[in-house]
């Protein structure tokens, strides 16, 4: 199933409230040529990335439809869909279990287990995690979610953009996000598909699941060896994403690791904003060159996640 506008409208409807308003700020003049750049500060939402849109939406809706069994929602991640999930169950009262691997770092299993999550650590590999996860749900009956491939997921992460189009009420001609999975991508490609918007899709030269399958015209498997790999390290996007990328106004751009630490360390030095390296990735194909804008060109890009060790970020690095 893909979402379509609908699915993003009543998902703005469904987790108003319950999220986070998104703040938006001007760059500086000349930060990208003459283009007119924004800053949309979306590491500033609750657990720390987008993805509490997605999963306040995902788990809403199961409450709102009674399809939400006493023993709760399941999800594999040890990253931010996992934190996410745990947050929005906790909201509801509702039980969350995640799985994660052994070598995820004692920090998120801490920050999970502050949600109330019921924490469990599986193998050496996210594919471990997921494999107990299905086995969890076969047995108790927990609802599975998904780090990025659920409409519901999706629907949510697009209530982005709507809400950046009210705090910039003359409009926008592009928006720029980072790519992992694809459910951000995806949720906001609906919504800008829907007020003519250009989305600039961007990913680390060595995580490239959705312009791989661009180029191949289906879904493929890459290889996955990136600095923002631990946020954008999806080794297959989603059937969504790939439909979507088709259907909207959408341009795929790579940029190299040295690109996403000088974007992070930019940000740092000039604004003191701390992001991941994920975050970090949109607005490297800006100050990169991946993406040319033209001039006067009216941009957002999106800085998703803020979940990072900020102690290599220092004053003398920077662009």
């Amino acid at each position: 199933m893909t979402p379509t506008y609908g699915d993003v409208k009543t998902a703005c409807d469904r987790i108003a409230g319950d999220v986070r308003a998104v703040t938006v700020t001007r760059a500086d003049p000349g930060t990208v040529g003459d283009a007119d750049l924004w800053l949309v500060l979306e590491f500033m939402q609750y657990t720390g990335s987008f993805k509490a849109r997605g999963a306040a939406n995902f788990v809403a809706a199961h409450l709102e439809a009674g399809t939400m069994p006493g023993s709760g929602v399941v999800i594999a991640s040890g990253g931010n869909a996992g934190l996410a999930c745990a947050w929005a169950a906790q909201r509801h009262g509702v039980t969350a279990t995640v799985f994660l691997p052994e070598t995820a770092p004692p920090v998120k299993v801490a920050k999970l287990r502050a949600y109330d999550a019921d924490v469990c650590q599986v193998g050496d590999e996210y594919a471990d995690a997921l494999a107990a996860a299905h086995s969890h749900a076969a047995a108790t009956g927990a609802i599975e979610s998904h780090a990025y491939d659920n409409p519901l997921v999706a629907a949510g992460a697009g209530t982005l953009l709507p809400e950046i189009l009210t705090a910039m009420p003359d409009g926008l001609d592009t928006i720029v996000v980072a790519v992992g999975g694809g459910g951000l991508f995806t949720g906001v490609t609906v919504a800008a598909d829907h007020y003519g918007i250009r989305v600039v899709a961007v990913e680390p030269m060595n995580c490239r699941a959705l312009n791989a399958a661009i180029e191949s015209g289906h879904l493929v498997d890459v290889p996955v060896d990136s600095i923002a790999a631990d946020a954008l390290g999806a080794r297959r996007t989603s059937a969504m994403a790939l439909e979507w990328a088709g259907r909207a106004a959408v341009h795929s751009v790579l940029v190299p690791d040295e690109a996403i630490i000088r974007a992070r360390h930019a940000l740092w030095n000039h604004r003191r904003l701390v992001v991941e390296h994920g975050a970090a990735t949109a607005l490297a194909a800006l100050l990169d060159g991946a993406y040319i804008p033209k001039a006067g060109e009216k941009i957002a890009v999106v800085l998703c996640g803020a979940n990072t060790d900020p102690t290599d970020l220092v004053s003398s690095q920077g662009c």
